[in-house]
């Protein structure tokens, strides 16, 4: 990649401006397949994501659907810088196209609905659920599940929607389901339940 197409292929991303896409392309043909290669980049969607430009992420994601899935030198990937910029509209737009990117593994194994339990996004947790329900069984690098996220961050408006989340699906026949979530253990052997109990919050289940 040439570092007058880099230079453009990245503007274009900060300011949303698709011309500019296609012009960086037409200067250098390989440059998007280029940063594909890459294991940990920023790539034009990162920077497209945290900004809130919700068409020019939408033609990259068409033209690169990977660079969803890709995580920057941070750690993060496309949906995770949105969320910590805020762009709720960009975070549903991405879900949208691929509901996978839901289960996107970032820095110490956190996906995006462990972000949205951390940070008491009750909103993006119920749409992820929706969305993606098999993320419900993702786990951090502690083994941390999105319970305990939501008891050790007091996040109780969240845990209430996984809570929620979990009796409905067990009306459709998913006890077995339900039963995994809430008796797993992190790495340090404590269930969500358990560390609801030793910090005298109000219990996972009730």
């Amino acid at each position: 990649m040439n570092k007058k197409s880099g230079d453009q292929l990245n503007f274009s991303a900060e300011t949303g401006n698709i011309e500019l896409l296609y012009a960086a392309i037409q200067d250098d043909p390989s440059i998007l397949e280029n940063i594909d290669t890459i294991q940990f980049v920023e790539t034009p969607l990162h920077i497209s994501a945290s900004r809130g430009h919700l068409e020019f992420a939408t033609e990259i994601m068409n033209l690169k659907p990977s660079f969803g899935m890709k995580l920057n030198q941070q750690g993060f990937s496309p949906i995770h810088l949105a969320m910590q910029n805020g762009q709720k509209a960009m975070v549903s737009k991405l879900v949208g196209i691929n509901k996978d990117l839901v289960r996107v593994k970032g820095r110490e194994g956190l996906t995006p609905l462990h972000f949205a339990c951390q940070n008491g996004e009750v909103e993006l947790s119920a749409e992820f659920l929706t969305a993606c329900p098999d993320s419900i069984e993702d786990v951090t690098v502690r083994g941390e599940s999105a319970l305990h996220i939501a008891v050790m961050n007091h996040q109780f408006g969240t845990l209430q929607v996984l809570v929620g989340w979990l009796k409905e699906n067990c009306k459709t026949g998913a006890r077995m389901l339900q039963n995994k979530i809430f008796n797993h253990k992190d790495n340090a052997g404590n269930t969500a339940l358990h560390i609801s109990s030793l910090r005298s919050e109000p219990k996972v289940t009730s």
